[in-house]
C-alpha cells in the first residue's frame, strides 16, 4: 500500500491542478496558520515561510504522510497585496495592479513522512491592462476576488486584464505543477 498524500490546503484551485495531472490526494485538510506579514520580511520570504508552516501544519494533522502545502503572494515591490475580504480591498489592489506589471510568487513545500521537508519558491510576472472604471466595477460585482491573493483570480474573468505573462500560469493560479510534482517525487512519493 502507498503512503498516503495529504493536501494541506482549503483552495479548490490546487485540488483542481493536481488533479488536472491526475494526482488525487488522498486527503485534504485545512491548516490554521497565522498569514501576518512579519516586519522586514520580504514577498519571497513571506511565500516561502506561509508554505512551510502550512506543511508542517498538516503534518501534525496527519503524520506518516506525504503533505504538501502551497502559498501564493501578489506583490508590487516590496508591497504584499492582501488575500482581498472587502469589496474595498479588492478595488485597492485592482488600482494598484491596473496598467502596470506584478509579481505572483508561489511557495510550495512538501513534508516527507520522516518528517524531510523540501520547498521552492516559482515566481511569475504578471502585467495588467489599464482597468476603465466600467471594468474594474464589473470584476468587483462578479465577487470572484473574495479571499484571492492581489484581490484577483487569474482563471476566472480576471484573465481577460492580463496582457503579458511571464512564467508559470499554474502558479499564478496556486500551484506550480512542475515544481510540484518535482519535490514530491524527490522525497520518494509514487502516485
Amino acid at each position: 500500500m502507498s503512503t498516503p498524500l495529504v493536501l494541506a490546503s482549503a483552495s479548490p484551485r490546487r485540488l483542481e491542478l493536481l488533479r488536472q495531472v491526475g494526482v488525487e490526494p488522498d486527503r485534504v485538510v485545512s491548516t490554521d496558520v497565522d498569514e501576518s506579514l512579519i516586519k522586514g520580511e520580504t514577498p519571497r520570504l513571506h511565500a516561502v515561510r506561509l508554505a512551510r508552516a502550512k506543511a508542517q501544519a498538516g503534518a501534525a494533522i496527519a503524520p506518516g504522510a506525504f503533505v504538501l502545502a502551497a502559498d501564493t503572494v501578489v506583490a508590487v515591490g516590496t508591497r504584499v497585496l492582501p488575500k482581498a475580504e472587502t469589496q474595498g480591498q479588492a478595488r485597492e489592489c485592482l488600482t494598484l495592479l491596473s496598467g502596470r506589471a506584478h509579481k505572483v510568487l508561489t511557495a510550495v513545500a512538501v513534508i516527507a513522512p520522516d518528517g524531510r521537508l523540501v520547498s521552492r519558491l516559482v515566481e511569475t510576472r504578471v502585467r495588467f491592462k489599464r482597468l476603465t472604471a466600467q471594468e474594474a466595477e464589473g470584476y468587483l460585482e462578479s465577487d470572484e476576488w473574495r479571499g484571492k491573493a492581489g484581490g484577483y483570480g487569474v482563471q476566472g474573468r480576471a484573465g481577460a486584464f492580463v496582457i503579458e505573462l511571464q512564467g508559470s500560469y499554474p502558479a499564478v493560479v496556486g500551484l506550480p505543477l512542475y515544481e510540484t510534482l518535482s519535490l514530491l517525487q524527490e522525497l520518494g512519493w509514487r502516485a
